[in-house]
């Protein structure tokens, strides 16, 4: 629903309140006013109390207006709030400036009322129309995000009841939307499987890519195939409809408590992390195919290892290793396993979490550059 342009709010920046006074009588009535004397007073009224438009003076003693709209364009709330320049500085470069540290508009003084008039209405109304496609927009991406969330297995516990197993797994898309995936199923024979994926790219498309290989993969899972034949199939599958070329990397881990073993079969994906009493942690399944979706299948292998009880195995997404902090630096595989070392005898949502707060602390802050999974099996019997 379009903003009523009553509604909407003007901040006029000026240290001339002569020059305010003309603006505040010709808006009065059309629109609700602020106003702000200097530059530092402008970006701080703007943070208390967020306007729709700016009218914004150059030559002021403080911070000049250029600056001003340079620190706006900066901050991600106010990197799209419409701004116009008044002012006296009428040379084709003062204007060229204006536009190049991000002015919406460019207006000399003296000015004609009328003119301003017709030009805040114009910039009002376009950021109406824009607030309202984008709120739209949001709405549709909540909308897919809660049904991308529930495609995820819902009820962990149900899935390893009895089987001597316990498994915590968090999903925490950089978007609303996202490409990772997990899953856990209850095979026969008490055995389960857990699967960690990540989808190339981001947003609406990769969430799509995320839904069909989970469909995919749980109906070859539930005709009892093998890890590495899954793959194999789920990779025939994606490469016969895949017009945008995109990919994924799957983690596929099948837990057998009777017979103490667990096989992993991988394309593309990264290691898993193993924390094994009396042994410091270390990274386990390393080998790897292809990733699924680009090319036919070639040679898929498993690794199969001894379960032992009371150890870990954390499988995680690449949002994990490769999280960014402030500085650029990467988490990385040192960083996890030097968390790890302090986990040995943690749940697994224990240890879910420790490695989610871990990279947390590492990012102190920084955007959150890709979506991060982390999935805890833990063998307790």
């Amino acid at each position: 629903m379009l903003k009523e342009l009553s509604d909407c709010r003007v901040l006029i920046v000026d240290d001339v309140k002569a020059n305010v006074d003309i603006l505040v009588e010709a808006l009065r009535g059309e629109y609700k006013l602020s106003v702000a004397l200097a530059g530092q007073q402008a970006i701080d009224a703007v943070h208390r109390n967020p306007p729709d438009l700016v009218l914004l003076d150059i030559v002021m003693p403080d911070i000049d207006g250029y600056e001003v709209c340079r620190r706006l364009r900066a901050a991600d709330e106010t990197r799209e709030l419409p701004i116009m320049f008044l002012s006296s500085l009428e040379d084709v470069t003062d204007k060229a400036l204006g536009f190049e540290v991000g002015g919406n508009d460019y207006l000399t003084k003296p000015f004609e009322i009328l003119e301003v008039k017709a030009r805040v209405r114009s910039l009002l109304k376009a950021k109406s129309y824009a607030d309202a496609v984008k709120a739209a927009a949001e709405r549709d991406l909540r909308i897919a995000r809660e049904i991308q969330t529930g495609l995820l297995p819902a009820d962990l516990p149900a899935q390893v009841q009895g089987t001597g197993l316990e498994v915590y797994a968090v999903l925490e898309p950089a978007h609303q939307v996202g490409g990772d995936l997990y899953e856990v199923l209850r095979l026969g024979a008490g055995r389960v499987l857990v699967a960690v994926g990540d989808v190339s790219g981001k947003g609406i498309p990769a969430a799509l890519f995320m839904a069909v290989t989970m469909t995919i993969l749980r109906s070859m899972a539930r005709q009892g195939h093998a890890p590495e034949e899954i793959l194999r199939l789920l990779n025939d599958e994606l490469l016969r409809q895949n017009p945008r070329g995109m990919f994924v990397t799957l983690q596929l881990v099948v837990f057998d408590p009777i017979h103490r073993t667990v096989t992993c079969a991988s394309a593309g994906h990264h290691a898993a992390a193993r924390l094994a009493p009396g042994r410091s942690p270390r990274l386990a399944f390393t080998s790897s195919g292809r990733v699924l979706g680009l090319l036919p299948s070639d040679s898929i292998g498993s690794e199969t290892l001894e379960l032992t009880p009371g150890e870990t195995f954390v499988l995680f997404t690449d949002g994990v290793t490769e999280a960014f902090d402030s500085k650029g630096e990467l988490y990385g595989d040192e960083r996890l396993v030097a968390h790890l070392e302090g986990c040995p005898g943690l749940s697994a949502r224990e240890t879910t979490l420790g490695v989610l707060d871990a990279v947390r602390r590492h990012a102190a802050g920084a955007k959150q550059s890709d979506d991060i999974t982390v999935v805890s099996v833990r063998f307790a019997a």
